[in-house]
C-alpha cells in the first residue's frame, strides 16, 4: 500500500521532502518509526537500501533496516568496528562514499569496502543523527551501482536524518522500547570478555570483533554464543 501524501494547501510554503516523508509516516506505530523512515529513504532517493542505527559505546546498534542486504550492512560495520558510520559518528559529519572500488574511498576502509562490494554494495552514504555537537547514531544509505546523490537528493538524505533524529528523541522521550535490542547482547558479551579476561572494555570488544571476523560471523551472533556459555576466551571449557 502505497503511503499517504497531504501535501496541503498549494503555496502554504511546505518542504516537499518532508512533507513527502510524513506521508511515509502516516498512522505508523512509534516503534515501527525507524524501519519506516528507511524504506522512505529508498522510495525518495536513488539508493539501493537504508538502516538507521544508534551509536552506543562505539558500536552501532541497529534499529531498523529496508532489507537483508541493508542489515547486513550494518552487522558488517558493527563487527569490523570501521566503516562509513563510524566515521560519521566521530566526525559528526556526512560522509559520502561513491565508489568503494576505487580510491580514495576504497582506501579509507579497505575490508569493510572490501567485504560491501562482496556484498553487492558499491557507494554508501552515511549521515549522522543529533546535534552538531552530540552524534547518537547514523542514517546509512547504500546503492548497488557507483554514483553520488546530486544536491537535491543530498537535501533530501539530510531532512530524513532531521526527521530521524526527532522521531528517536520522542521514542527516548515517550518511554517506547527500542526495537532491534538485541544488540544490548553484545555489550554483555563484553561484560563477559572482560571479566573472563580481566581487561577494559575496547580491549575486549576488540577481542570480540577479531573473533567474529576471524571466524566470518557477526559479532551479534558470537555474542549471543558467549552469553550461552558456547565460547569462553579464556580457555576454559
Amino acid at each position: 500500500m502505497r503511503p499517504r501524501h497531504d501535501h496541503g494547501e498549494p503555496g502554504g510554503g511546505r518542504d516537499p521532502a518532508a512533507e513527502a516523508i510524513a506521508g511515509w509516516l502516516w498512522g505508523v506505530a512509534p516503534a515501527e518509526v525507524p524501519e519506516r523512515l528507511c524504506l522512505a529513504a529508498v522510495g525518495l532517493l536513488p539508493v539501493t537500501g537504508a538502516s538507521v542505527s544508534l551509536y552506543s559505546r562505539g558500536l552501532p546498534v541497529r534499529l531498523g533496516a529496508s532489507s537483508r542486504q541493508a542489515a547486513r550492512l550494518g552487522d558488517l560495520q558493527a563487527t569490523l568496528g570501521d566503516g562509513p558510520c563510524h566515521t560519521a559518528a566521530a566526525t559528526r559529519g556526512t560522509v559520502l562514499a561513491d565508489d568503494l572500488t576505487r580510491a580514495p574511498d576504497a582506501a579509507r576502509w579497505p575490508v569493510f569496502a572490501q567485504q560491501a562490494v562482496d556484498a553487492g554494495v558499491r557507494a554508501v552514504f552515511a549521515l549522522p543523527l543529533g546535534t552538531a555537537a552530540v552524534c547518537v547514531g547514523t542514517l546509512d544509505l547504500h546503492r548497488a551501482e557507483p554514483g553520488r546523490l546530486d544536491a537535491a537528493e543530498l537535501r533530501t538524505a539530510r531532512v530524513l536524518a532531521q526527521v530521524t533524529t526527532a522521531a528517536l528523541t520522542g521514542l527516548a522521550r515517550d518511554g517506547e522500547p527500542w526495537p532491534g535490542g538485541t544488540h544490548v547482547e553484545i555489550h554483555q558479551a563484553t561484560g563477559v570478555v572482560m571479566a573472563q579476561l580481566g581487561i577494559s572494555a575496547a580491549p575486549a570488544l576488540a577481542r570480540l570483533r577479531a573473533h567474529a571476523f576471524a571466524e566470518d560471523r557477526t559479532i551479534l551472533d558470537l555474542a549471543h554464543e558467549v552469553m550461552r556459555g558456547r565460547v569462553r576466551f579464556d580457555g576454559e571449557g
